[in-house]
């Protein structure tokens, strides 16, 4: 791990040099939460916007309240981008896909 990067705390650059280190398995496990979690934030976030319950937005989308909170709560397990695609239409948004550069060996940057 790079001693130059910037951590939020000292708590979270310790837990991921013990937790996580150098196994690839584990920084692509990290990888995969990281990103449903920012899914999540953003799907509550969108909901919210639209000053929707889960149940109104479940209707809109054709889906269960349940999937929806799955969704919110990074618990999904289905086809991710399928729904994604489904929420942003009946909200009248696009999906934005990008790749950028990460540094794969130490992925946990403070963010602004």
């Amino acid at each position: 791990m790079m001693d130059d990067k910037q951590y939020s705390s000292d708590a979270l650059k310790w837990m991921y040099d013990e937790f996580i280190g150098n196994d690839p398995e584990r920084i692509a496990s990290y990888q995969e939460e990281r990103i449903k979690a920012e899914i999540a934030r953003q799907v509550y976030d969108l909901r919210e916007h639209a000053a929707l319950t889960q149940k109104q937005l479940a209707d809109l989308v054709g889906t269960t309240e349940t999937v929806i909170d799955d969704l919110e709560e990074a618990d999904y397990e289905g086809d991710a981008l399928s729904m994604l695609v489904r929420i942003a239409t009946a909200l009248r948004k696009k999906i934005d896909v990008q790749f950028v550069t990460s540094t794969v060996s130490d992925p946990v940057e403070a963010t602004p």
